[in-house]
């Protein structure tokens, strides 16, 4: 009797001792689990601070990157204000953010650069999306979709259709440096003689005066130059031979900005702005004579 009380006694110590190990396992886990979770939390909390987002609502200031004189989208009127389809939407996101807009005119070749060490918040100049791009900073969705299309200069009318009869060597044709419109002419046109230049309007002259044959550019502002100067000058071959989205570009490692500016564009896309400022600036061309 007093064996099995014994043994009873033992068996009941073991059991309080697996309870109390248990119960102690679960209080550790909790702990852990409430320290991951707050761990969590701060990293979220540091994320959302790091935001471009974040730090626009804090300056108060939308900073917007880009080239004055890419026509439609960003330009200079007479009488020195920047304006222009990019120039408008800008407007519309600063308003939405309830901050003011500050733009920032760069040269081309170092919007990328500028954008990373923080010069501005965001490019939006009509920049194309690429794969060589994107690994240097992301894009928002596609807000507008263009292509290469050609202004040759008359003589060549009836002779040069379309971009494949340009393929050759005798053939000069210009675009602009650091483009899709200069990587076009290499990738599709790799036996005519490129030239390139710093700007346009440069390289479209070029097409004018008789010292090239053709000029590969965006769709809309080759619209626009043709509506310009190309009358009696020049043959538009007005059908696009690529495909090149355009987007904003930001700083990679965002996601609070980038989800804020799919929302915004697809708000402006349903609610009539963005229909109102694209008639204003690609459908029509009323605004070259406060351009020029």
């Amino acid at each position: 009797m007093k064996r099995n009380f014994n043994f009873l006694c033992a068996a009941g110590i073991f059991v309080v001792s697996l309870l109390l190990v248990a119960g102690c396992g679960k209080v550790a886990e909790k702990k852990a689990e409430g320290q991951a979770g707050s761990s969590s939390d701060n990293v979220r909390m540091q994320l959302v601070k790091q935001s471009t987002l974040e730090q626009i609502l804090q300056k108060g200031e939308l900073r917007v990157g880009f080239e004055a004189g890419y026509m439609p989208f960003e330009m200079t009127d007479k009488n020195g204000n920047f304006v222009g389809f990019d120039i408008d939407v800008a407007r519309e996101m600063a308003q939405a953010l309830g901050v003011k807009f500050v733009p920032v005119n760069t040269a081309w070749d170092g919007i990328i650069p500028s954008l990373i060490t923080e010069k501005f918040d965001i490019i939006m100049s009509g920049m194309t999306v690429t794969q060589e791009r994107n690994l240097k900073i992301n894009f928002a969705n596609p807000n507008i979709v263009v292509g290469q299309t050609i202004l040759i200069n008359k003589k060549h009318k009836g002779v040069i259709k379309s971009y494949k009869d340009l393929n050759d060597s005798k053939y000069i044709v210009t675009s602009k440096l650091g483009t899709t419109g200069e990587q076009a002419v290499k990738r599709v046109l790799p036996k005519a003689t490129y030239k390139s230049f710093e700007t346009e309007p440069e390289a479209a002259l070029e097409v004018v005066n008789g010292k090239a044959d053709a000029f590969v550019y965006d769709l809309p502002y080759c619209v626009v130059f043709m509506a310009q100067q190309g009358a009696g000058k020049l043959v538009f071959l007005d059908t696009p031979f690529t495909y090149e989205p355009l987007a904003w570009a930001i700083r990679k490692g965002d996601p609070d900005f980038l989800n804020w500016l799919n929302n915004f564009l697809s708000q402006i896309k349903n609610d009539g702005r963005y229909d109102k400022i694209y008639d204003k600036w690609i459908k029509s061309t009323d605004w070259i004579k406060d351009v020029q």
